[in-house]
């Protein structure tokens, strides 16, 4: 099985992906942090699919994390990320160093407002702005393209979906759903956190949001029943520690009144020092 090329540079990256587009090929492209799973997997084949040449970025974006959050201690391991990677026909790893990305302190930073504001951006101050400003960067680095992000962190798809249509940047956002678990836990890089009590408890999540899905299709309207129903089952599990439950329109990420439309339940729990995101749709 043949590696995909790593490339560390942004030049690089850039003379290579030109040669491809000078043959008329389309580039899809997934950003990671790494420590990639079957939900990176996913995203990688929807690109192979899609498109001709599959860039994959590994990149742990300091911007992104706030004070105290877990930067030092982030899952990384690159020989597997790469045996990932190859195994889904990913033609270039984009691994740059910090420094490569940012040589010198960023004073340039990119915020998208109210989108970014509730929930996690409630919960880390800043983490949006450093997530927008790292995919500006490397939507620009990489250029026109399909982009292919997991529905999992689904604010941060709104968040860079809001980004590319108010910056004009020449790429498709593509989200793709979630990948689960048997028991239905959302994979993520950070179960790598969770001890074998807490894996055990931690499929609660889905569970509970999905009997806040059904409550809704059953009739419930109220989006503060449902944040109770919700949190009730989460707030049973011992082990689990609540930081919100939302029931959101889909598009704006804004709590209707009256619950109707496109919606989307979003929960943030942690489980000692794994904290776990995850949502579900539902649609009135």
């Amino acid at each position: 099985m043949d590696r995909p090329l790593t490339v560390t540079t942004i030049g690089e990256l850039r003379d290579r992906l030109a040669e491809h587009r000078a043959a008329g090929r389309t580039v899809g492209f997934v950003p990671t942090m790494g420590y990639l799973h079957e939900g990176h997997a996913s995203l990688m084949r929807a690109a192979r699919e899609h498109d001709d040449v599959v860039v994959v970025s590994v990149f742990v974006n300091p911007l992104q994390f706030g004070e105290g959050e877990d930067l030092d201690t982030y899952p990384r391991d690159l020989e597997r990320d790469a045996r990932v990677a190859a195994a889904e026909g990913v033609d270039l790893l984009f691994v740059p160093p910090v420094e490569e990305m940012y040589p010198e302190p960023v004073l340039t930073t990119v915020s998208v407002a109210k989108v970014s504001e509730p929930m996690e951006g409630a919960a880390r101050p800043g983490h949006f702005d450093g997530v927008a400003t790292v995919v500006a960067k490397l939507f620009n680095i990489v250029g026109p393209c399909r982009a292919y992000f997991g529905a999992k962190d689904f604010q941060q798809l709104a968040v860079v979906r809001r980004m590319v249509r108010d910056l004009s940047f020449p790429v498709e956002v593509v989200g793709c759903p979630t990948v689960r678990e048997l028991d239905g836990l959302a994979m993520s890089s950070r179960n790598a956190y969770l001890t074998p009590e807490q894996r055990e408890a931690a499929p609660v999540i889905y569970r509970a949001l999905r009997a806040g899905a059904a409550a809704i299709a059953a009739g419930e309207r109220d989006p503060q029943a449902v944040r109770e129903l919700v949190a009730g089952i989460i707030e049973a599990e011992p082990l689990a520690e609540l930081d919100y439950v939302e029931v959101v329109d889909a598009d704006s990420l804004a709590t209707p009144e009256t619950l109707q439309g496109n919606l989307r339940l979003l929960a943030a729990v942690r489980f000692g020092r794994a904290r776990l995101i995850d949502n579900v749709g539902v649609t009135v």
